[in-house]
């Protein structure tokens, strides 16, 4: 099933208490965006030497698969984060694919969402196996910042499989009906994070790439909503990015 087509099946695999606004905006279920390629892909690894020799196998296609060679890993320490400061909480497996990026594919946007519940909601049905997306950020009203994917893996949370390959997700606790859920300090927490995935990939800090889920193209959604103030969080995104980086202590 195409990613864009079972995004919108929004309803199963959710636990009883989730609640619905959940299910129909900020975490609607995904795909599983890598089983159709891995088990095309799988397919080529047995012959991926012969392939590589006759030039049937592309020099791109093998750089996505290198590290599901057998006998191959990438070096992982748990609960290290890609943001100094968030807290680590593992997303399930099943909610993203193991990546190389920007190795295996170039990052070039981050993409604002909404959860449209509490940020403990947010978190529970990212580690729910069923549920088939998250994001790699969550923001809290409070600005306190949880990382549940790494940033090298590609999250399922555009609902577009090239947007997914090619993005860093970020959710907001709130909902799209209550601006007033978007306080000074998530924006402020969540403007620093942007600015350091914008520094870490040479991303513009413009409206091009730095984008709301419903501007992903194919998508249903409609987070951050017309209450989410761009201006207001690209200034900050400015501001944070040409400030100079604090060094822990």
């Amino acid at each position: 099933m195409e990613e864009t087509q079972a995004r919108r099946d929004t309803g199963r695999g959710l636990s009883q208490d989730i609640p619905q606004q959940l299910r129909s905006e900020g975490h609607g279920r995904a795909p599983k965006d890598g089983d159709r390629r891995i088990g095309r892909r799988a397919l080529l690894i047995g012959g991926a030497v012969a392939a590589v020799a006759t030039g049937v196998l592309a020099r791109d296609e093998l750089g996505h698969l290198w590290w599901r060679v057998p006998g191959v890993s990438k070096p992982r320490k748990e609960g290290e984060v890609d943001f100094t400061g968030a807290r680590w909480v593992a997303a399930s497996s099943a909610n993203w694919r193991m990546a190389d990026r920007p190795d295996d594919y170039a990052v070039d946007r981050v993409i604002i969402h909404v959860t449209q519940g509490s940020f403990a909601s947010a978190v529970k049905v990212f580690q729910d196996p069923g549920h088939g997306a998250a994001a790699h950020y969550v923001v809290r009203k409070d600005g306190r910042i949880t990382q549940m994917i790494r940033e090298l893996d590609v999250a399922f949370h555009a609902g577009n499989r090239e947007y997914n390959e090619r993005s860093v997700g970020i959710e907001h606790e709130g909902f799209v009906e209550k601006p007033e859920d978007f306080t000074d300090a998530m924006y402020a927490a969540s403007a620093r994070l942007t600015a350091r995935v914008c520094a870490r990939y040479d991303i513009p800090v413009d409206r091009e790439h730095i984008i709301g889920h419903v501007e992903v193209p194919g998508t249903d959604h409609t987070d951050p909503g017309k209450g989410w103030d761009w201006e207001k969080y690209l200034r900050l995104v400015t501001q944070a990015r040409t400030a100079p980086v604090r060094k822990s202590a």
